[in-house]
């Protein structure tokens, strides 16, 4: 008799156990909570040596926010995200635009000007690889995420789980790419860079051509 409770209070701690285990999928990685924005400021850079100016560059304010639950062509239930660019000197409003996002099974994605991007993969873990571009025409674009949960400070706002979506980083004689996404628990991106440069003889300060682009987190939050 005192076998077969020691045995069943085993099983039930065990059971218990299992129960209280709680699988983190890292959805909060690419969180979508209406009225949630966050505000960059961003750097794009264009060079080229044979035309004037060589480097030309150009600053704004860029925010972004999640909108209200619409319905997309294919009948999925997305959230509207809006897409505002401001004059950085001025505030002047420059640009807008609507764009769609969706947590879809094992997948985060935007759709971005018709081409549906997945941003971000589920479980969030190191070495997990995936293309960007598997739903959409566009050229082949393989992934994989790195220094999955490590706590940052970007731009002094700290942050205690982030991930990287490293998209390229390549290094020639003549071409130099680095590109790579910083996404925070609780908030979603945090930091995008992304370097395209044809360059002399390893010489990465040495730009004949490219583009590149740096987005600063400057505030986030929800209203």
């Amino acid at each position: 008799m005192n076998k077969t409770i020691l045995l069943s209070a085993i099983l039930f701690a065990m059971l218990a156990c299992k129960e209280s285990e709680i699988v983190d999928f890292g959805f909060e990685y690419f969180p979508i909570t209406e009225g949630a924005f966050s505000e960059y400021e961003v750097l794009e850079v264009f060079h080229d040596v044979d035309v004037s100016p060589q480097h030309d560059s150009s600053r704004y304010i860029l925010k972004t926010k999640i909108g209200e639950e619409v319905l997309d062509n294919s009948g999925r239930l997305v959230n509207k995200f809006f897409q505002y660019r401001y004059d950085i000197s001025t505030g002047e409003l420059l640009d807008q635009r609507v764009w769609t996002l969706v947590r879809d099974g094992g997948r985060g994605e935007v759709v971005e000007e018709n081409q549906r991007l997945i941003k971000m993969v589920f479980a969030v873990k190191n070495d997990q690889e995936w293309d960007v571009n598997a739903f959409n025409s566009l050229p082949s674009q393989e992934v994989f995420l790195s220094n999955v949960g490590e706590s940052r400070s970007i731009e002094g706002f700290p942050f205690e789980e982030t991930a990287i979506v490293n998209y390229d980083d390549f290094f020639s004689l003549v071409d130099y790419r680095k590109k790579r996404e910083v996404y925070a628990k609780g908030v979603g991106l945090v930091e995008r860079s992304f370097k395209d440069f044809t360059i002399q003889n390893f010489d990465t300060t040495d730009i004949r051509k490219g583009t590149e682009v740096h987005y600063r987190l400057i505030n986030y939050g929800v209203e």
